[in-house]
C-alpha cells in the first residue's frame, strides 16, 4: 500500500494562522486539490453551542482560508448541514465562524435548503457496505458536490459510537440527508462508504484537524476539553484519523472504521505505513478514554 503523509505541528495563539499554512504545505495540499475547481469548506459543528473541542475553531477556519487564498484557490464556498440536535445558523454565529466567512467573502450554502442544494440519486461504483441497506430506494447526494474539492475541518475528539471522530466522520453531515441518524447501526461501514463516494465525486480531498483543545470522554458533545496545541493535516482521510487516534492513545487498527477503510484500500490506517512530518509523536499518548 502507498505510504501516506500526515503533517503534525504544535502551535500557539500568537502563530496559529501562520502555523496552519505551514502545516498544509508540509502535507502538500496544493498537490491534492485542483485550483481550477471550486473548493468546499466543510466545517464541523457537532453542537451549536461554543463547547470547547466539539466544533471547528475560528482560527482553524481562518488559517485554512488564508492558506488556500495565498495559494490561488479563489473559488471557496461552505456547505452547512443541520441535524436533529444542532442548528447551523446558531452554530455559525455562536462559534464565531460566520464573521470569518463574511470577512473572506466565502459563500455559505445549506444542504437542507432546496434553492441552495439539489439532491440527486447516485449509483456508487464502489461496493457499498451499509448505505444500500439504509437507503434501499437509492442513495442521494448533493449534486453541488460533484467535481469540486472538499476540505474537511474536524476537531480531535472521541465519539461514543466510533471511539474517535475526525476527517472521515466529517463527511457524515455533508453527504447524507436528515435521515442519516438511521445509519448509526452500521456507523463504521457508513463512514467507509462515504469515503468511497467522496473519492468518486470530488476533484480533491484534504483535511485540517484542530487539536489545540481536544475532546476526551463521551464525545462528541459532553467531553472534557484538553489543551494539546496539536494541529494535523493530510490528503489521506484514513491516515489523519489514524494518527489522531494514536495521539489520543488508541490503537488505530482496533477502531473498526479505520481498519475497514485500510483493508478496503481507501487510505492507510496502520501508523507504521504513514509518514508523519513535523512533530515527533512517536512517544505521545494522551491516554484519552471513550465511554457511553
Amino acid at each position: 500500500m502507498t505510504r501516506s503523509k500526515v503533517a503534525v505541528l504544535k502551535t500557539k495563539p500568537e502563530t496559529v494562522l501562520q502555523d496552519i499554512e505551514k502545516l498544509m504545505k508540509l502535507a502538500d495540499f496544493e498537490k491534492h486539490l485542483d485550483k481550477n475547481s471550486t473548493t468546499i469548506l466543510k466545517d464541523n459543528i457537532s453542537w451549536h453551542f461554543p463547547y470547547l473541542s466539539s466544533n471547528t475553531t475560528p482560527w482553524q477556519l481562518e488559517g485554512t482560508i488564508i492558506a488556500l487564498k495565498n495559494a490561488g484557490f479563489e473559488k471557496l464556498v461552505t456547505v452547512h448541514n443541520n441535524t436533529v440536535v444542532t442548528n447551523p445558523f446558531k452554530g455559525g454565529k455562536l462559534n464565531k465562524l460566520e464573521p470569518i466567512y463574511k470577512k473572506y467573502n466565502v459563500e455559505e450554502r445549506y444542504n437542507f435548503i432546496e434553492t441552495d442544494i439539489k439532491w440527486i440519486r447516485y449509483e456508487p461504483k464502489h461496493k457499498m457496505l451499509a448505505l444500500n441497506k439504509v437507503y434501499p430506494n437509492g442513495i442521494h447526494i448533493p449534486e453541488f458536490f460533484i467535481g469540486k474539492n472538499i476540505v474537511h475541518l474536524p476537531t480531535m475528539k472521541t465519539h461514543i459510537y466510533t471511539t474517535t471522530t475526525g476527517a472521515m466522520k466529517n463527511a457524515f453531515g455533508g453527504l447524507l440527508n436528515t435521515r442519516r441518524h438511521y445509519t448509526h447501526t452500521w456507523i463504521h461501514e457508513t463512514l467507509v462508504d462515504l469515503l468511497a463516494i467522496q473519492k468518486e465525486i470530488h476533484s480533491g480531498i484534504f483535511a485540517i484537524m484542530d487539536g489545540t483543545i481536544a475532546g476526551n470522554g463521551p464525545g462528541p458533545r459532553t467531553m472534557i476539553p484538553v489543551e494539546t496545541d496539536y494541529i494535523l493535516a493530510s490528503a489521506d482521510q484514513v491516515a489523519i484519523d489514524a494518527v489522531s487516534a494514536k495521539i489520543m492513545g488508541f490503537d488505530p487498527m482496533s477502531i473498526k472504521y479505520i481498519r475497514l477503510a485500510h483493508e478496503t484500500g481507501l487510505g492507510v490506517g496502520d501508523p507504521r505505513e504513514i509518514e508523519i512530518v513535523g512533530e515527533d509523536i512517536s512517544n505521545v499518548n494522551l491516554k484519552f478514554f471513550c465511554r457511553r
